[in-house]
């Protein structure tokens, strides 16, 4: 006969096997929904793609060697460790990291939380260390029909467009030219120690003039950081032609938006709507823009970004457009689950009533222990019969 107690295998077999079914159900219910704004994300990280593959074949053409050990996916957006315009230390992975073309949908998402619609002003902070990130700003900005005011520092951390012939600036000119993006710099600065190119050779820092004077860009060229500071805040003021700055991005470390590199440890990544209330070493563009409560978008750790919008870490080879977290967001059928979830509440509370009235029906069964006066007494019971 089948025991259908709690402890009983039969029963704990059933439960079991109910849940794997309750899982299954549940598991194949899932189904993938298109997260906010997915059409414009998906265009932006086109687009990207395209400005990017535009270069690598402009370098091609050029016969310029691509280095395979540390540019795997083979771009022509990684450079060199060390040249003459390398102004400060970069590593590799985040580089490598910032080659997704998928980045672009993420500036797509913060700018429209932001709150940016067409045709709003966005200034925007670049530096030479991120060229592909720089490249997914942009196309971000093209896809929303933004107008941004574009200031750029040229020098470049290792491993960023640190190539005194192929700088940001040259990139940007040649994307412009051709028709990819319709917006560049308006100004741009030699960056690295002091905005001034310190800790650069003589030799590095005429590179880098030489680079904004050939692609004809105004050189902002200030004796102290602070003033260089000013300068930029000016020409975004003047470049916007009265009309609101609706955000601010900066992309990279460079000095004058940060105003000093401890800020970068104060000032989150990602969208920030209200500036935190700090201590501020030197009041950089960044914390000068979040005191007059403009939204700021802090692209500075990369990893951090990856993780919250579901993006791979120096992806090998790199992700079409259209994949990642930021696209769509896996979601459970809330019917099924809600069901699967009910059966097996109602199984467990139906085998725990039925494990009490067990108990209780044992619990009224008087058992009488076994002594030899009992059995006399019985004894005796049977002799009086």
């Amino acid at each position: 006969m089948l025991n259908y107690r709690a402890k009983s295998n039969f029963v704990l077999g059933f439960i079991a096997l109910l849940s794997l079914f309750a899982f299954i159900a549940v598991e194949n219910s899932k189904k993938e929904v298109r997260q906010e704004w997915y059409k414009e994300k998906l265009s932006a990280a086109k687009l990207s793609q395209q400005a990017a593959l535009f270069l690598k074949d402009y370098r091609l053409e050029e016969g310029i060697f691509i280095e395979e050990v540390n540019d795997p996916n083979q771009t022509a957006l990684i450079g060199q460790e060390y040249t003459q315009i390398t102004t400060d230390r970069g590593y590799i992975d985040a580089k490598l990291s910032s080659l997704n073309p998928n980045l672009a949908a993420v500036i797509v998402q913060y700018l429209k939380d932001a709150g940016l619609e067409q045709k709003d002003h966005v200034a925007v902070a670049f530096t030479g260390s991120f060229p592909a990130l720089n490249i997914s700003v942009m196309a971000a900005i093209e896809t929303l029909k933004l107008h941004p005011i574009i200031i750029s520092s040229v020098g470049s951390s290792n491993y960023g467009a640190n190539d005194p012939y192929f700088t940001w600036l040259d990139m940007e000119s040649i994307l412009n030219n051709n028709g990819i993006f319709h917006n560049r710099s308006v100004a741009a600065s030699i960056g690295g120690g002091f905005d001034e190119g310190r800790g650069l050779s003589p030799e590095g820092r005429s590179m880098i003039v030489e680079a904004i004077e050939r692609n004809k860009v105004a050189l902002i060229s200030e004796d102290h950081l602070e003033k260089s500071i000013e300068k930029r805040m000016q020409i975004y003021q003047k470049e916007s032609k009265g009309e609101p700055v609706k955000a601010f991005i900066n992309v990279g470390g460079g000095i004058a938006s940060l105003g000093h590199t401890v800020n970068a440890g104060l000032i989150p990544t990602g969208l920030i709507m209200e500036l935190p209330t700090m201590n501020y070493p030197v009041r950089g563009v960044i914390v000068q823009m979040g005191q007059k409560k403009i939204p700021v978008i802090q692209l500075v750790n990369i990893k951090e970004i990856l993780s919250n919008f579901g993006l791979p870490n120096s992806p090998v080879p790199l992700p079409e457009p259209g994949n990642g977290g930021v696209f769509v967001n896996i979601k459970y059928d809330l019917v099924v689950t809600s069901i699967a979830t009910f059966v097996l509440l109602l199984v467990v509370v139906l085998i725990y009533i039925a494990e009490r009235k067990a108990h209780r029906l044992g619990s009224d069964v008087v058992h009488i222990p076994y002594t030899p006066a009992s059995q006399a007494r019985e004894n005796d019971g049977i002799m009086e019969l």
